[in-house]
């Protein structure tokens, strides 16, 4: 028996593995257990055994879109970077340079996030993963805060001084720097410059570390 349950649950594993592959090719809208049955090299019946009709399986495809697209990865030549500007520099780059490499992991996540507006638990999901991404930047933008900002001057603030940069915040900011780039990658792949886009927020970055004035706002 214990044979036969690892058989199942290898079989299901290698139709979701099947079924994101053909979600990511052609949308969450094209997926169909048939299509997926033939990836896979399944009968039809057998993946239907594991998933009885497509809402399920596209359910349970979430957490593989996720972990694709907000979760932090921090490569060991990255993380040994002593200077946190520099090293958030270079893991924008690194973030940026692995989801516009494919955008069709990102067009994934668009097409959950607009299944999440009618689904409160695949919203959920999102909120909450979308909340640990951010999470992952906080230790070291609280330490570019922390360590390497002072308040910048404002005119028209209270004592001269402008609101301070937080740790959260910044983390904010770098997650939309990352999933903005790749937006523009999939919705316009040849005109979008990734290089641009991440010297602008390298530009950005450097200003808070190195107090560079804030721009004045009427």
């Amino acid at each position: 028996m214990v044979g036969k349950k690892v058989a199942e649950e290898t079989r299901r594993e290698d139709i979701l593995r099947a079924a994101y592959d053909v979600a990511a090719r052609q949308g969450v809208e094209a997926l169909t257990l048939r299509a997926v049955a033939a990836r896979a090299d399944v009968s039809h019946g057998t993946v239907l055994f594991h998933f009885k009709r497509k809402r399920e399986l596209v359910a349970n495809l979430v957490d593989r879109v996720l972990y694709a697209t907000a979760v932090l990865r921090v490569p060991d030549a990255i993380a040994t970077i002593t200077r946190p500007a520099e090293r958030m520099h270079a893991l924008l780059r690194a973030e940026m340079d692995r989801l516009s490499a494919d955008p069709r992991h990102f067009r994934l996540l668009l097409d959950y996030w607009t299944i999440g507006v009618r689904n409160a638990t695949i919203r959920q999901k999102i909120r909450v993963a979308l909340e640990q991404y951010r999470e992952g930047f906080s230790d070291l933008s609280g330490a570019i805060v922390n360590g390497e900002f002072r308040p910048s001057r404002r005119r028209g603030s209270q004592n001269g001084e402008g609101p301070k940069a937080t740790a959260t915040g910044v983390a904010a900011v770098v997650v939309s720097l990352i999933h903005g780039c790749a937006l523009q990658s999939v919705i316009d792949p040849k005109g979008f410059d990734v290089q641009q886009h991440l010297d602008a927020a390298a530009r950005m970055l450097e200003r808070i570390a190195n107090d560079q004035p804030t721009i004045a706002t009427a």
